[in-house]
């Protein structure tokens, strides 16, 4: 791995990489680019993403995309009502001297392909809560460490709620982005149509390895953030609690829940990401903003009265902004 002499040279590396990688995957994923741009924030961040929309928006095709490009390992996990936490985890076996063995589950992967994930009861749900926070799984008493750097890309369909288990909020908080994809334009649907109905092989090329991600992980953090921008962003997430002195009218008007602290920590360090690789060396406002929606959209519960006027949590993140 490179070794940069300083971080504006690491911000600027990560920048041109970027670009790159977003390239790169345009070969195969068409449009979706604020999608893929959320995902790569995500992945440089060291968060989670939850992805919604309907099927054959190619979610499982941008995650396999995304994984090769990276140089990651990838294992994608389709959850169902009788999805067991082992088939997850996985399990101790008995060996042939006598003694028990772990058989490591498909979790043991850089980048983990939750497909449905609503689809599986909660206590299966709930075997990826310490997977996800504390990036280690324990089974039996042990402690098994995941690989890094990790990363879970979970996918649930709107439209189809029956026989699903909703995902509960302390579960919900662990995602940094909720994404949502939407229908492709006419000319991106045909441009898909013609590229798939065709005997076309695209080859991808390996932009970046492990090691360089968590380094770019690292120096995400590492980059610096005036203190009029941290207030901002503190006090955007203050403001969604209702009852609060930072409320507005709205906000108490439509809203049962707000945001918690992790979104505070969450929209500083997406706009830190942004920042960089939209080539810029500290966050401002603007980059706050750029990442608002898809933090917070999962974080606040609207009331009766806001799902009965047609008042949507996008309209209450907008008018907050």
């Amino acid at each position: 791995m490179k070794i940069y002499s300083s971080d504006v040279e690491a911000v600027d590396a990560l920048h041109l990489s970027y670009n790159r990688i977003r390239e790169e995957i345009a070969q195969v994923i068409v449009g979706q680019d604020e999608v893929v741009k959320s995902v790569l924030i995500s992945i440089f961040s060291n968060g989670h993403c939850l992805l919604v929309g309907v099927p054959g928006l190619a979610k499982t095709l941008l995650v396999q995309t995304v994984a090769e490009v990276l140089d990651l390992s990838y294992n994608r996990i389709q959850f169902t009502p009788d999805l067991m936490p082992s088939d997850i985890l996985g399990s101790e076996i008995l060996g042939e001297d006598r003694t028990f063995k772990f058989i490591r589950g498909p979790i043991f992967s850089n980048i983990i392909l939750a497909d449905e994930i609503n689809r599986t009861p909660p206590k299966t749900q709930a075997a990826l809560l310490e997977a996800m926070q504390e990036k280690v799984v324990t089974v039996s008493g042990e402690t098994h460490r995941l690989p890094q750097p990790f990363f879970v890309l979970a996918t649930q369909n709107p439209i189809e709620q029956e026989g699903t288990y909703p995902l509960p909020e302390a579960q919900l908080d662990r995602f940094m982005f909720n994404i949502f994809l939407t229908y492709p334009s006419f000319e991106e649907e045909l441009q898909v149509v013609r590229n798939t109905t065709a005997n076309r092989k695209v080859e991808l090329k390996k932009l970046l390895n492990a090691a360089e991600i968590s380094y770019f992980q690292q120096l995400v953090r590492n980059i610096p953030i005036a203190d009029n921008v941290l207030e901002y962003a503190v006090s955007i997430a203050a403001k969604t609690r209702p009852g609060t002195a930072t409320a507005t009218d709205e906000i108490n008007k439509f809203l049962s829940w707000g945001a918690g602290p992790r979104a505070s920590q969450f929209l500083v360090l997406g706009a830190k990401c942004h920042a960089a690789i939209s080539g810029k060396y500290s966050p401002d406002k603007e980059d706050v903003r750029a990442v608002a929606e898809s933090i917070l959209r999962h974080r606040i519960v609207r009331n009766y009265k806001a799902e009965a006027e047609g008042i949507s949590t996008e309209m209450i993140i907008s008018n907050l902004l």
